[in-house]
């Protein structure tokens, strides 16, 4: 787990970012409408994740790695950086949302990121497996 912190803190804080960005440019999350220079954000996890488990297979498992090992370590860089992401949500709607953002407009939100990040853990797994199971025996 430890292996995950770090990729899933920099994803984690990079979206955290993301969201004070989009408040400097005057966007907000208080209606149904994505803009679109909110699918930039769409990178984050993807890049993140791609290097966090790259630098997993290839430091920590010598470059060998099957598909549902990326997955999990995928999964556990995407939670560690959800925690992180969640945490500094309710920091923003709280103290820097002056536009009437509430969780039920946040959330949505929330759950996109949720589906890329799975979408994102199945690519990059899929992308950096080096072995697979050999079924003659």
């Amino acid at each position: 787990m430890k292996n995950a912190i770090v990729p899933g803190l920099i994803i984690g804080l990079l979206s955290g970012i993301w969201l004070f960005v989009m408040r400097v440019i005057g966007l907000s999350f208080s209606n149904d409408t994505v803009h679109p220079v909110e699918y930039v954000s769409v990178l984050i996890p993807v890049v993140g994740l791609y290097y966090g488990v790259k630098y997993y297979c290839y430091v920590e498992l010598n470059g060998k790695m099957s598909f549902f090992e990326g997955l999990i370590h995928s999964f556990k860089i995407m939670i560690i950086a959800g925690i992180f992401v969640v945490f500094v949500g309710i920091v923003y709607i709280n103290y820097f949302d002056d536009k009437g953002t509430n969780w039920s407009d946040f959330s949505g939100r929330i759950f996109a990121a949720l589906l890329i990040g799975i979408l994102s853990a199945l690519a990059v797994s899929l992308l950096l497996t080096s072995k697979g199971r050999n079924l003659e025996s």
